[in-house]
């Protein structure tokens, strides 16, 4: 990594501003659908990739945990980022196999009548795509650089 790319990604204030709308966004989306877990789990039943039996725990457990691992990032926590990485791996694959199946549901996302169907399913694998190649990895190289940079400061 050379110096000037380095220094870039130890620069504090962009990290900071990244991780906190990523915070923001995964906090959102696990809030809207905790209020309506009988409308969220409608959406799952939908994709038929989880038991019947399951639904209420999903509809549930899903977004409690998309709502905490949003907290844990925003108070920037050991593990959180790793936990929306995870996350956003399950959402792409979710993404991508109603897309293959040709399905006419809401994403998700954002709880019911996120956005418009099929074209929906495209726009939110695009934009999961997006945060999972470019915001994760500058995250955990920023992350990653920074601790270089005091590990280094501390030796001298």
């Amino acid at each position: 990594m050379t110096g000037r790319v380095r220094s870039l990604l130890c620069l504090v204030w962009p990290y900071r501003i990244i991780r906190i709308c990523l915070a923001a966004l995964f906090i959102y989306g696990g809030v809207v659908k905790l209020i309506d877990p009988k409308a969220f789990a409608r959406i799952i039943s939908a994709y038929d990739l989880v038991p019947e039996i399951l639904l209420s725990v999903v509809a549930i457990g899903l977004p409690l945990v998309e709502t905490l691992a949003g907290i844990g990032l925003l108070l920037d926590r050991r593990g959180s980022l790793a936990v929306i990485s995870s996350l956003l791996g399950l959402f792409i694959l979710v993404l991508g196999y109603g897309i293959l199946q040709n399905l006419d549901v809401d994403c998700g996302c954002f709880g019911a009548e996120d956005l418009a169907r099929q074209h929906g399913l495209w726009l939110a694998f695009l934009r999961d795509l997006m945060l999972g190649g470019i915001v994760l990895p500058y995250l955990y190289l920023s992350r990653h650089a920074r601790s270089i940079q005091a590990k280094s400061g501390r030796a001298q």
